[in-house]
């Protein structure tokens, strides 16, 4: 199938905040190498972005306690590169479609749980916004570089 063919998944992700303004990152269990991403997920049929967000925050951290601070206006998209098309989402989406939301975190630390379910992510950390576009994979970048631009209208 020619992957232009490919539908986008629809999906969410969620800038989470803590008190100093650092945003939560995650290394993914499928790729344990020194690259980190901010929880995200698709959205399930029946679903709005928001429950989906909060969904698939509680699911990969175990975080339940949240203020919503934003949601962004506009939807972001990001493209699989050419090796991965057909092994990530059982090869049914050439990329995402995604909804996203700019979140403050009012628990502690001692609340996010890893060892979820569905486990994603093996390790997790607090880092500085500015760091975002160079901890995650290379075909993510750009959607980082801008999403940095919207928490930085929120956090100045």
């Amino acid at each position: 199938m020619d992957n232009q063919k490919l539908p986008m998944r629809v999906g969410v992700g969620i800038i989470l905040l803590n008190s100093k303004n650092q945003v939560f990152v995650g290394k993914r269990k499928d790729n344990p190498n020194d690259k980190w991403q901010m929880p995200q997920g698709g959205v399930d049929d029946g679903e709005d972005y928001l429950t989906a967000m909060r969904r698939e925050l509680n699911e990969e951290t175990s975080i339940k306690n949240i203020q919503i601070i934003k949601e962004i206006n506009h939807t972001y998209e990001y493209e699989l590169p050419k090796n991965l098309i057909g092994i990530i989402w059982k090869g049914r989406f050439r990329g995402q479609k995604q909804k996203w939301f700019i979140t403050k975190f009012l628990g502690n630390d001692n609340e996010v749980n890893l060892n979820t379910k569905h486990q994603e992510f093996i390790e997790w950390k607090w880092v500085d916004a500015n760091m975002l576009p160079n901890i995650i994979v290379e075909f993510k970048k750009k959607l980082y570089q801008d999403l940095l631009k919207e928490i930085k209208l929120v956090i100045g």
